[in-house]
C-alpha cells in the first residue's frame, strides 16, 4: 500500500508541478535597449551639368563652297545679240555676287565669257572677252580686288545649250562666274 501512497503522491506532485508551470506565465522579454536614432545624411542632389547646345545639322552647301555661291548668287549675266553692256537686271544680279565675294575674301573667280555659235571664232573669242571684261571690272568697282578675279573667253566653243535656234542662242550669251578657290578647308 506504500506504493500506492507513493505512487500517488508522486502522481499529485507532478500535477501540480505541472499545474504550476502552467499558472506562471512566462517571463517577459526584456525590453530592447532604446534605439539610437541615426541622423541619415543624403549627399544634396547635383544635376548633371547642362549639355552644349547641339547645333543644327547644316542643310545645303557648305559656307563659302561653290554650291554656296551659286544658292545665294545669281553666278550668271545674260547678253543681247552682239552685245557686252551691263543693264540695271546685270547689275543687280552682280551685287548679289559682290555680297558673296565680301563675305569669303579669300575666294577667287574666274569670269567665263561665251557667245552664239553665230560669227567667226575669232570674233566670238574677241566678244567673249569683253563680256567677261565687263563682269570683272563691275565686281572691281564694288570693292572687289583685281587679284581674286581672272577672265576667260570661250566664244562659242563650250555652249550652254547645244539647240539651234533662237532660245539656245540667247542661253549661250552669257557670262559665268565660276569659284576656282573656296572658302571652305
Amino acid at each position: 500500500m506504500m506504493r500506492s501512497i507513493s505512487l500517488s503522491a508522486l502522481t499529485a506532485a507532478v500535477v501540480l508541478s505541472v499545474s504550476a508551470c502552467a499558472s506562471n506565465p512566462p517571463p517577459e522579454p526584456e525590453p530592447a535597449p532604446p534605439a539610437v536614432e541615426k541622423a541619415v545624411v543624403t549627399p544634396p542632389r547635383v544635376s548633371p551639368p547642362p549639355s552644349p547646345p547641339v547645333a543644327p545639322t547644316p542643310s545645303g552647301p557648305a559656307a563659302g563652297s561653290r554650291a554656296d555661291f551659286s544658292a545665294k548668287a545669281t553666278d550668271r549675266v545674260y547678253f543681247d545679240y552682239d552685245q557686252y553692256n551691263l543693264d540695271d537686271a546685270d547689275r543687280r544680279a552682280l551685287a548679289a555676287q559682290v555680297a558673296w565675294l565680301k563675305q569669303y575674301p579669300t575666294t577667287r573667280v574666274e569670269v567665263q565669257g561665251h557667245a552664239d555659235e553665230r560669227g567667226t571664232k575669232d570674233y566670238n573669242i574677241a566678244l567673249g572677252g569683253r563680256r567677261a571684261d565687263a563682269v570683272a571690272a563691275y565686281l572691281k568697282s564694288q570693292g572687289i580686288a583685281d587679284t581674286r578675279i581672272q577672265t576667260i573667253s570661250f566664244g562659242k566653243d563650250k555652249p550652254l545649250d547645244t539647240g539651234h535656234d533662237e532660245a539656245a542662242w540667247a542661253r549661250n550669251r552669257n557670262a559665268f562666274t565660276n569659284v576656282i578657290v573656296e572658302a571652305i578647308s
